[in-house]
């Protein structure tokens, strides 16, 4: 079974803060995607909590114990 990146707005470089997407001017979610899809030109391999969008926030599904260097099943790409 190939893994790969999805072709959604969480991969892709219109993609800026707060959910909103530069290429249509509209907030998005992750589970979107368009015709005008652009992959992230770098990916990073490395993942923690320092750098999950859902980090600090109210979506961090484990606010306690949450801290730079540490990973969870509900990590998110920024």
């Amino acid at each position: 079974m190939a893994i790969r990146f999805a072709n959604n707005c969480g991969n892709c470089k219109h993609l800026v803060e707060n959910a909103f997407c530069s290429q249509h001017n509209v907030m998005v979610s992750s589970k979107y995607t368009c015709d005008q899809f652009k992959m992230k030109a770098a990916l990073k391999n490395e993942r923690s909590c320092s750098d999950c969008s859902k980090y600090e926030s109210e979506l961090c599904a484990h606010p306690k114990k949450a801290a730079p260097g540490m990973l969870c099943n509900s990590w998110s790409p920024e």
